[in-house]
């Protein structure tokens, strides 16, 4: 059992996840991927190369988790897209830091034109 798995309560689970589970959500937020997809995506993001061994078992786990499910395009390619609850867990974590970085005016205005940039 992961660590993330051990959480109960009220606490979102995907406040335990790994900086690297949160970017896969991220990435996947887009729209569903294939797994050598998402491992260009974060290549890119990271500049380095990511190992499958890395990737799939953490993959797998968002699946467990209930927050990316996983389907079969053909016979040798899986698909992974955000579940709702994978979603709100992007959401939360984008509220959790604009909570801590929006502190004044200039800031909110900072963010509004990232936002207005980003689409």
């Amino acid at each position: 059992m992961s660590e993330a798995q051990s959480i109960t309560g009220e606490q979102s689970i995907a406040r335990e996840l790994t900086a690297f589970q949160n970017n896969i959500l991220v990435i996947l937020a887009n729209e569903p991927m294939y797994g050598l997809a998402i491992k260009r995506e974060l290549e890119s993001y990271y500049g380095t190369e990511v190992n499958h061994g890395r990737l799939y078992p953490n993959l797998d786990e968002l699946v467990d988790l209930g927050l990316v499910e996983k389907s079969e395009l053909d016979k040798r390619t899986n698909q992974y897209a955000l579940t709702d609850d994978g979603y709100d867990a992007v959401l939360d974590g984008i509220q959790w830091t604009l909570s801590n970085v929006v502190t004044d005016d200039d800031r909110a205005d900072e963010i509004n034109e990232i936002v207005e940039n980003s689409y």
